[in-house]
């Protein structure tokens, strides 16, 4: 069974200033902004390239802890001083990059998954960005592989047929036909 972690609340005194912040600053996608009775609004948004998303609200029971109490949500990035910049860029205060070394932060970088930035939104909930392992080159295609109009490449059709349909072929599926 897979358990996929999909919405982390995020307690704020303000939830337009906070979407700006999320949404323009930060650069995550603003998914929903919904208003419902009694003056509960729920605001979600997405990290770029993340399945998992953060909701911002307001009004009894959406985020039932205080402003700012949440600390050391983390996001990977495949280059964090790069991420540093685009933050910085868009007016985040975002401290210097560090490593832990001997236990202790010390600056600089210290390599995948040993490097962070942190930052705090304007409620004071604290993020911590880690550097992950460079992401894996694409892969080219095969010297051989035919993409011309005359071959199944981009139909969607499976397995090839035709000449040169020499490709590798999937197993047949059990069951009847």
């Amino acid at each position: 069974m897979d358990w996929k972690l999909e919405l982390v609340p995020i307690p704020v005194t303000d939830v337009d200033r906070a979407k700006r912040f999320y949404s323009e600053q930060v650069g995550f996608a603003v998914d929903q902004d919904i208003r419902l009775g009694g003056g509960v609004r729920i605001v979600q948004l997405t990290p770029p390239g993340s399945d998992c998303s953060i909701v911002l609200g307001a009004g009894d029971g959406v985020v039932p802890v205080p402003p700012g109490s949440v600390q050391g949500v983390q996001l990977v990035v495949p280059d964090v001083t790069a991420a540093r910049g685009e933050l910085l860029a868009r007016g985040v205060p975002v401290g210097p990059v560090q490593h832990v070394e001997n236990g202790e932060l010390a600056d600089g970088p210290g390599g995948a998954w040993n490097s962070f930035i942190y930052f705090n939104d304007p409620d004071g909930n604290g993020w911590a960005v880690q550097q992950g392992p460079p992401p894996d080159p694409p892969h080219a295609p095969r010297p051989d592989a035919r993409t011309d109009a005359g071959t199944d490449a981009g139909t969607g059709t499976w397995p090839p047929d035709g000449p040169g349909a020499d490709g590798p072929r999937r197993p047949a599926e059990p069951g009847p036909r």
